[in-house]
């Protein structure tokens, strides 16, 4: 099975996450892309996040029409802060046999990858999609990779790593959308409309619930 995981605190999911997710599972012919709302990241331990009901709610509403996306709620059935080495361990005990599994992550979050839990045993449980960000060059993550593991080798293929385990490391540029869940939250914050940034389910749910506070005009 090749399975794709896009996590996030989703707060709120857009059509961003969506995007990236349906580009990088097309691509890499993927079965299911699984997106994993964060029910406690541990890099956000000190900032208000709405409660893990809410994001959940809201990723199932934004992927209800799509037979390649799937949401689920592995991290908040787990006590204590959300953690990727637990999620990729379980995708393992839950999708037998030996799953392929792709971890689909940002740039700027990748090259804080020092910061994670266990993140030297990371490349044993998933190949990693790195999608590009604007302004972050390869000489960074190549800096960084070479920090992690001096193992960790470019491949013949463009934008390739290989990590010893025999997992890759792709760097992808989907469609580029400057659309971020902080910058919804500052909109929906100054009664400002969010229509066509997020799925129009999910402004509905964020509306009805009263999220984020002050939408006049939404």
């Amino acid at each position: 099975m090749r399975l794709g995981i896009l996590g996030g605190t989703f707060d709120p999911i857009h059509l961003g996450h969506l995007r990236t997710a349906e580009e990088v599972g097309q691509e890499l012919d993927l079965e299911k892309v699984y997106l994993v709302p964060s029910a406690s990241p541990p890099h956000k331990s000190n900032e208000p996040v709405i409660p893990f009901c809410h994001r959940l709610a809201m990723a199932q509403l934004a992927v209800s029409d799509s037979l390649l996306l799937e949401v689920l709620d592995m991290e908040g059935k787990r006590p204590g802060f959300s953690y990727s080495i637990e999620t990729l361990k379980e995708f393992h005990r839950f999708f037998k046999p030996n799953p392929e599994i792709f971890f689909i992550i940002g740039m700027d979050a990748f090259l804080e990858i020092k910061t994670w839990k266990e993140y030297q045993n990371l490349f044993d449980y998933a190949h990693f999609v790195i999608i590009y960000r604007t302004g972050y060059g390869m000489e960074r993550l190549e800096s960084l990779l070479s920090d992690v593991d001096s193992k960790i080798k470019k491949a013949n293929q463009p934008n390739m790593f290989v990590a010893p385990s025999g997992k890759t490391l792709l760097v992808m540029t989907p469609t580029i959308m400057d659309i971020s869940s902080s910058r919804i939250r500052q909109i929906l914050t100054g009664g400002n409309s969010i229509r066509f940034l997020v799925p129009g389910s999910v402004r509905d749910y964020i509306l009805q619930k009263g999220l984020y506070m002050n939408y006049a005009n939404n």
